[in-house]
């Protein structure tokens, strides 16, 4: 994801000389190309989180597009008062983009886990919160950021699959289908989007169809892809690395009860009230954490029993 990313921005800003890139401090060598080609709009903050949000909420004020880059715990749990308060509040032009959402840095301990930011950065008035699945997802949210104007944040993971159909086109706020069944639908955020693939397809050979819904935008969301599945399949089961208050969980929940179509079953798969204090891989921790395809397949098994 990062790297398309990366590539998207490396061309707008190429034309677009009022784009400015800042960063707290990583990432130089995957940002030589952006560098090299647009070197006057690329500046390294330093490990000052809060300052660079507030160099960012002043760029914009002058009219620059600004982008800040840096793992999600840094620039969301440190800035969340410049974010909140400059960014929002205002308005502002400024692209949040984090890096190793959910267990991506899974091995630096639960201070690098990303386990809460979807769920602040969804509470936040004006705040688009992007979350794509894979790079193709990615790519399309961020050539979507990059030509709309305010307060975005956009997560980035690792991901091991490309869920493009042939000559499908990205829509922006769309839930995307990736599999069809009538007996559950999984619905996931983030790169665990291909855990829920694996489990559906695992699933399909046993009989049990699920539907297979990809959340790339989880703020505003896709309320008639939801009510859909809530009314045409036999239950839902969220899936997400990420905190189930106020994440991907509680925002289907909201949509069907909200819309009076609540669920035959329901079930949220995230982190229950607890940090990730577990170090691991990102693999590793989504089988700690009962998030991979062998724990989808056995809730989904328990929820149709």
């Amino acid at each position: 994801m990062r790297d398309g990313f990366i590539k998207v921005l490396t061309e707008v800003a190429k034309n677009n000389p009022e784009v400015m890139f800042l960063t707290g401090d990583l990432g130089f060598k995957i940002f030589d190309n952006f560098i090299t080609q647009c070197p006057k709009q690329f500046l390294n903050v330093g490990v000052a989180e809060q300052s660079m949000l507030g160099v960012a909420m002043g760029m914009s004020l002058e009219g620059r597009r600004v982008l800040v880059y840096s793992i999600a715990n840094f620039h969301i749990f440190r800035a969340l008062e410049q974010i909140r308060n400059d960014v929002c509040y205002h308005e502002a032009d400024v692209k949040i983009v984090s890096t190793g959402g959910g267990f991506g840095y899974g091995t630096a301990g639960m201070s690098h886990h990303a386990t809460e930011d979807l769920s602040i950065m969804r509470a936040l008035p004006h705040m688009t919160v992007l979350t794509p699945g894979d790079a193709w997802e990615a790519i399309g949210a961020t050539q979507f950021m990059l030509n709309n104007k305010g307060p975005f944040y956009l997560s980035l993971e690792k991901s091991n699959i490309n869920s493009q159909k042939i000559d499908e086109v990205f829509e922006f706020g769309k839930i995307r289908q990736l599999r069809d069944g009538a007996d559950l639908t999984l619905i996931s955020v983030g790169s665990v989007l291909s855990e829920v693939v694996l489990a559906a397809d695992i699933l399909a050979k046993e009989n049990i169809f699920c539907r297979v819904l990809s959340v790339h935008c989880l703020k505003p969301i896709d309320q008639d892809a939801i009510i859909r599945a809530a009314k045409e399949t036999g239950g839902i089961i969220t899936i997400e690395e990420n905190s189930i208050f106020g994440g991907l969980g509680s925002t289907v929940s909201e949509v069907c009860m909200e819309n009076n179509v609540g669920s035959k079953k329901f079930t949220m798969m995230g982190l229950r009230n607890e940090f990730s204090a577990i170090v691991g891989d990102p693999t590793y921790l989504r089988h700690y954490y009962k998030l991979d395809s062998e724990a989808i397949i056995a809730k989904a098994k328990k929820l149709l029993k």
